[in-house]
């Protein structure tokens, strides 16, 4: 009986995960199409090489191989060119589950066999696990790297609020507009040595004049700092109030990500060096988008319903973090009265995450 509820925990868990990035993919699909054409007309090679970073294992980890493939070849039918060969890599951490995707690539191939046909080109796909945060590919080998909703995760927790450091972001697991200006500076400090070795991995990676899509969590810096981080921080300090949730325990948690505000972005890709930013937008997507999409189309209204949806996906993608420090048995709790706040929160203000989507290319 555990077995059976724990499986299908995990694969609600995993379908709002999936859900949040198709929606990413299918927004920066336009300017995943403009890069490609930069990068068409600057040259194409006879084996297009390309990589996803941070692919996870859903139906969408072939979306983005498959939006690629769709578009190159496209643009070669404009132009009367042949389409390329593709060799295209799948990244993830090492315990991503592989062959899950391994499993759907016939599907895979019979779709593109199906809409390209028999003679379409040929290509490759590959799994190659490891942290993006270092190399993954000999030097001057790919032509293209894509990331969506993966690189606002930071390597670690912040290394300023380590224990032995003394600073404390008490009564929070990540900053919030009440938190000391250290606090910031150290997630801050965190991810600018993350995105720097992110760059410089890519950097070498990258032919001259390849490119990357990237779409990340970022911050809008005109607005307060509302985030289901930081309101999960709120409620924990709830629990410690009813000795539901030791102190200690909270004290020295912090959620191991960071969402930058365009200015930082530019000026960590201006100080790197090697990349020319063609490209760097910022739009927003409310806490329930999609929500809209169940049922005949219309926006939910019912603040309820829209609370629920927002608990449901935000412990998709919280939990394992959560249970892993506090322990599962306060889980069902704390979602209960996370979902309760977002309510009153939604009768206020409108509740909005900031993603970054940017395009560069290599010097």
């Amino acid at each position: 009986m555990f077995d059976r509820c724990f499986l299908m925990h995990k694969y609600i868990r995993f379908n709002f995960i999936d859900f949040i990035q198709s929606q990413m993919i299918s927004k920066v699909k336009p300017i995943l199409e403009e890069s490609m054409m930069t990068l068409y007309c600057n040259s194409v090679p006879c084996c297009f090489k390309v990589a996803d970073l941070g692919c996870s294992s859903g139906p969408n980890a072939l979306q983005v191989a498959y939006d690629i493939i769709d578009v190159v070849d496209n643009i070669s039918s404009s132009f009367n060119r042949e389409p390329p060969t593709f060799q295209i890599y799948l990244n993830d951490q090492f315990q991503n589950d592989f062959n899950n995707i391994f499993e759907s690539l016939p599907y895979f191939y019979e779709r593109l066999r199906q809409e390209k046909g028999e003679k379409f080109s040929p290509f490759f796909i590959n799994a190659t696990p490891g942290s993006f945060y270092g190399r993954l590919f000999p030097s001057n080998s790919m032509h293209f790297f894509h990331s969506s909703t993966s690189l606002h995760w930071l390597s670690q927790a912040p290394k300023g609020l380590a224990k032995e450091t003394g600073l404390v972001n008490k009564g929070n697991i990540y900053f919030t507009n009440t938190s000391p200006s250290e606090v910031y500076q150290a997630y801050l400090d965190q991810f600018s040595q993350d995105f720097n070795l992110f760059l410089k991995s890519r950097a070498e990676e990258l032919v001259r004049g390849g490119g990357m899509v990237l779409t990340f969590v970022g911050r809008d810096e005109t607005c307060d700092i509302i985030t289901p981080w930081g309101l999960i921080g709120l409620v924990l300090n709830d629990m410690v109030s009813e000795s539901l949730v030791e102190e200690a325990k909270l004290e020295y948690v912090n959620m191991p990500r960071y969402g930058p505000t365009a200015k930082e972005v530019k000026q960590l890709i201006d100080a790197e060096g090697s990349f020319t930013l063609e490209k760097l937008e910022t739009f927003k997507s409310r806490w329930d988008e999609g929500l809209k999409e169940n049922g005949n189309g219309d926006f939910v209204l019912d603040t309820n319903v829209r609370a629920n949806f927002i608990a449901k996906y935000v412990r998709a993608t919280t939990e394992p973090f959560l249970t892993a420090r506090f322990g599962e048995g306060i889980i069902d709790e704390l979602f209960i009265r996370f979902r309760k706040k977002v309510a009153e929160l939604l009768e206020e203000v409108i509740l909005e995450h900031a993603y970054l989507v940017m395009f560069m290319t290599k010097k």
